[in-house]
């Protein structure tokens, strides 16, 4: 099983410098990852698919889903790709490599592991910050101008804040130099979780309800309809950050009037 996977890797990058593959496929990969898991809640919202799952009531237009998706592209072009290819020396100072052998199973899963809970911890900091008053409008108020959220409405930020906050989802990566198998599936595992937790819609199967302390969809979703300095739940993947530091209380009484609301109409 190892030679095939070996094979099959040296057959995909065999013909591509590590450059490329840390830069050029990254951003490929970061890209097809996103769009695809995005797109879908934006047609849910678009043609009304799946309504009684949707969080809040209220939708985008489309001519306002589409700014978003144009302006999103040109910050992924124009910020996501230059920092790509600047950080590449970093990166490879640290160790990060594209060589066989490939990293056991065990390695990738305890270093995805370290990356969710680094980047958590950096995220909630970084995130309240941003929702300190000057922070909030003059930079963290592009990303709340969709107090509706879908999921390509995720990385919609001022071009700092993607700096800022992008500096959380590298910095695991960047300590450990992983192989660049493990730097991919962490970014398609990091894209997917921030895409479902925008994606305005609770299902039946998201993961909020299966892994304990994963936010999600409602979680996150709160955060994005109430005023910025009520909002809490800053952290980007689990809930145990919020709950420590109390940023999560007003969530919380807002849930239990929900559920005493909807067991009085049963």
């Amino acid at each position: 099983m190892a030679s095939a996977l070996d094979s099959a890797w040296q057959a995909v990058t065999g013909n591509l410098s590590e450059f490329q593959l840390a830069t050029v496929v990254t951003f490929l990969i970061h890209e097809t990852a996103f769009f695809l898991s995005g797109l879908p809640s934006l047609l849910f919202e678009r043609f009304g698919l799946f309504a009684k799952y949707k969080i809040q009531k209220k939708s985008n237009t489309s001519a306002y889903q589409m700014r978003c998706v144009l302006r999103l592209i040109l910050y992924h072009v124009c910020v996501n790709l230059p920092i790509m290819i600047f950080s590449y020396p970093a990166f490879k100072f640290m160790g990060l490599r594209s060589s066989l052998p490939l990293p056991h199973w065990t390695v990738v899963v305890s270093q995805v592991v370290f990356y969710f809970v680094l980047e958590d911890f950096i995220f909630y900091w970084g995130h309240r910050a941003l929702h300190t008053k000057w922070l909030y409008k003059h930079v963290h108020s592009v990303h709340h101008e969709y107090a509706t959220p879908f999921g390509l409405a995720s990385e919609y930020a001022h071009p700092a804040e993607i700096l800022f906050l992008g500096f959380a989802t590298v910095a695991g990566p960047a300590i450990t130099g992983p192989h660049m198998l493990t730097l991919w599936i962490w970014i398609v595992l990091r894209v997917v979780e921030t895409v479902e937790a925008h994606s305005g819609y609770h299902f039946p199967w998201s993961p909020s309800n299966f892994l304990p302390l994963y936010g999600g969809s409602e979680f996150h979703d709160y955060h994005h309809r109430v005023l910025y300095t009520k909002s809490g739940n800053y952290a980007s993947t689990f809930v145990y950050m919020d709950w420590l530091f109390g940023t999560d209380k007003d969530y919380r009484k807002a849930k239990a009037v929900e559920e005493e609301e909807g067991k009085k109409k049963l």
